[in-house]
């Protein structure tokens, strides 16, 4: 008879099979699903988990929400709280006066992170949305908009990254036809705030900035390199379940290994009048809707528009 593992308990596995070695909860995932492959087939079956990058959110979430439990298995599991995100490790000489804060092969991206200004992510984020979920992207610059507003006005309209989905890009094309004439979803529209570190002094408006500027997306997140506590995180709970909002915590040393904390959950429809006004105001998200409107016409993406490195 064969014994099914818990959660937490794979994890225990599968950290002591790496002593010393940092995963956060992402890394966990990827790593769990290679290591049991069949424990989650019958995860892949469920539509809402077929993808990967969906499946991979969901352990994510499991992960997140079974701490205690996982550090409650094994004393020689140690895990960094703050700031998020957590890192896990086993360390086989159960140092308990070891500082997980002092300890540089754990805090690399966060030491990464603090020389890099926020422009600089960008770039980074970019990599991770066009390497994990396929995301055409595009930078939006707050200067380029004809209406200047004082004191930042301009930051509660723009978001800094926005991006399709193409749907249909690998669909037969009778049955993307199909769908453009059923007036079916081909296409996702996506919005992207990013903030460099999120703490009790700017957690709120930053959510609220990423709220009000992906009010138009069919998906809207917050990004960051770290949230410096765990009251900080379940703030980013609530709020998200409440407005619907998406957390991202942005890995500057391997942007690959990013992690979604908090699905957006998704609207169907975009919001065409705010991006008409956007548009009107800004030349870079006008670009924007004149190549996803090529797109709309064309069904063909030249790579050579999408995720530019830009970090002016």
């Amino acid at each position: 008879m064969v014994i099914q593992l818990s959660l937490a308990q794979k994890i225990v596995q599968l950290l002591r099979k790496n002593p010393n070695k940092g995963f956060n909860s992402r890394e966990l995932a990827i790593a769990l699903i290679d290591l049991y492959p069949h424990d989650y087939q019958l995860k892949r079956q469920n539509p809402r988990f077929s993808t990967d990058v969906a499946c991979i959110q969901q352990i994510t979430a499991e992960i997140s929400a079974r701490h205690s439990n996982i550090l409650s298995l094994n004393a020689q599991i140690h895990c960094r709280t703050k700031p998020l995100p957590r890192i896990y490790w086993y360390d086989p000489e159960m140092n308990p006066e070891m500082n997980p804060e002092m300890n540089p092969e754990i805090n690399n991206a966060l030491s990464a992170a603090t020389e890099l200004t926020e422009q600089q992510l960008y770039p980074l984020l970019m990599e991770f949305l066009d390497a994990e979920m396929q995301l055409y992207c595009r930078r939006i610059d707050e200067k380029r908009s004809s209406n200047q507003r004082g004191n930042g006005g301009n930051k509660w309209l723009h978001p800094d990254i926005v991006a399709i989905q193409a749907l249909d890009e690998t669909w037969d094309d009778l049955v993307r036809i199909c769908v453009q004439k059923s007036a079916g979803q081909n296409v996702r529209l996506w919005s992207f705030e990013v903030k460099k570190f999120l703490n009790s002094s700017n957690v709120r408006e930053s959510f609220f900035q990423a709220v009000s500027n992906s009010s138009w997306a069919n998906e809207g997140y917050l990004v960051t390199t770290a949230i410096s506590t765990h009251q900080i995180e379940q703030e980013l709970r609530m709020l998200s379940a409440l407005h619907g909002i998406g957390v991202i915590i942005l890995n500057p040393e391997v942007p690959v290994a990013s992690e979604i904390l908090l699905p957006a959950i998704a609207r169907s429809q975009v919001d065409w009048q705010t991006v008409n006004r956007i548009a009107l105001e800004n030349a870079d998200f006008k670009d924007f809707i004149e190549l996803v409107s090529t797109y709309y016409q064309t069904g063909r993406i030249r790579s050579k528009d999408w995720n530019k490195i830009d970090t002016n």
